[in-house]
């Protein structure tokens, strides 16, 4: 009993100094060619923003997490080293748009200390991969001093921790942007880009723009709602879910997967769900953890590997025989035909759940935090199918019809159709 004991309190002290043993992670320039080494070992990154579900990102052949600032960063960290991956662990820098002054050097200095803070307590981590200094600095900013702060937090963080290299995440990559880090940051190794419908061009962006060092995009997606068509009420049209499926597919390969000298990796977005915009422009999962095609794609893009079991395909979502890009405008109360055309890889039988909505208002910048407007009940047939009847709301404004289509396999496919309701 006595050698059991000691054993387990060896092998928990084992666990223990193994969580306190970090990795060193270092970017090295080759042959012309930059790579990451973690353990003197080549790693490229093949990774997920967002924390939700790591034992997917592992088994479907990813490789890191990355995260926007500490919150939550012990429970992060134990799941990935759980389950063999790696983060960027993201330090939360203020933003101008928020409100912080970079022209107050006492909160500046403040904000140093407190990073510093975080930067000691996770450093010896073996899950850490490298730092996230800040997200989108450059989204709505007037004063570039914001990269003198930059600049000082990436020195005190290679003061503090030898082990990891440091980075800033940009929204887009601008040749002002990329001047000013290069001018004022020398101490940032790695340059973040976050990109949507621009992924395709990103490694030429990053040449002409002059950024001659390595990068990582450290979000990508689907075409972002700035980036789409918009209706005559101001609602952006969403992709379907197939439709995510071959644009994160056909741009991944064209950009990032040929770039052999500069790019070191990328973190697809999101991992997860949330509401932005609408509860299914951005996650690549559902509210209930069901998976759309976009996760049989990066599953693809990672391992080389299909799944077995495929996610259903949404060919065409109609509504009053017209498209979301159609500018639908409906007469209130008025019955209206309703068609989803789906199949499924796999032939397995599909069941239908139908949602609408109010037209969010809660509109943010940045990925801020929205509310998820309350669903209005009874306007569609319990039990519908692929093809239903949907009674218009009796109240004028705007508003958008969702399909979720299931296969029982924990797959779904989506889709939404924004529309008018106009008074008589």
């Amino acid at each position: 009993m006595k050698s059991c004991l000691t054993f387990a309190i060896l092998a928990c002290a084992g666990i223990a100094h193994a969580q306190n043993n970090p990795v060193k992670v270092e970017v090295k320039q080759t042959a012309g060619r930059y790579e990451l080494l973690r353990g003197g070992k080549p790693y490229f990154i093949n990774g997920a923003g967002g924390g939700q579900f790591p034992e997917r990102i592992k088994a479907y052949g990813g490789n890191s997490i990355r995260t926007w600032g500490t919150n939550g960063a012990d429970k992060v960290l134990a799941e990935a080293n759980k389950n063999g991956l790696t983060v960027m662990l993201g330090l939360d820098v203020a933003r101008e748009r928020h409100g912080f002054d970079y022209n107050n050097p006492q909160a500046v200095a403040e904000q140093v200390q407190k990073l510093r803070a975080e930067v000691l307590k996770y450093k010896d981590n073996p899950a850490v991969l490298f730092w996230g200094i800040g997200n989108e600095l450059n989204l709505e900013y007037t004063n570039p001093k914001v990269w003198d702060a930059v600049q000082q937090i990436a020195q005190m963080i290679h003061e503090v921790d030898p082990n990891h290299p440091t980075s800033t995440v940009l929204a887009g990559c601008n040749k002002k942007e990329v001047d000013y880090i290069k001018a004022k940051c020398p101490a940032v190794d790695i340059l973040s880009i976050n990109t949507y419908a621009g992924l395709a061009a990103i490694p030429q962006q990053v040449r002409t723009t002059g950024w001659t060092g390595p990068y990582v995009v450290a979000e990508w997606g689907p075409t972002g709602h700035w980036e789409s068509p918009v209706t005559p009420w101001k609602a952006s049209v969403e992709e379907t879910s197939s439709q995510k499926a071959a644009v994160y597919q056909s741009r991944y390969e064209a950009s990032v997967a040929k770039d052999k000298t500069q790019c070191l990796g990328t973190y697809v977005f999101l991992w997860g769900q949330k509401q932005e915009r609408t509860p299914t422009w951005y996650g690549i999962f559902t509210e209930d953890g069901k998976e759309s095609e976009v996760v049989d794609v990066m599953q693809y893009l990672w391992s080389g590997k299909w799944p077995q079991n495929r996610a259903p395909h949404l060919a065409s979502f109609q509504l009053d025989g017209k498209q979301a890009t159609d500018n639908v405008y409906l007469q209130p109360g008025k019955a209206y035909p309703v068609h989803a055309t789906v199949s499924d890889p796999d032939n397995d039988p599909l069941t239908y759940r139908y949602e609408l909505l109010p037209e969010s208002t809660d509109l943010k910048s940045g990925g801020d935090r929205e509310s998820r407007p309350a669903a209005i009940p009874n306007l569609i047939p319990a039990g519908a199918k692929a093809q239903t009847t949907f009674k218009a709301p009796t109240k004028a404004g705007a508003y958008r019809l969702f399909v979720y289509t299931y296969d029982g396999h924990d797959n779904v496919a989506t889709a939404n159709i924004p529309f008018y309701v106009k008074e008589n």
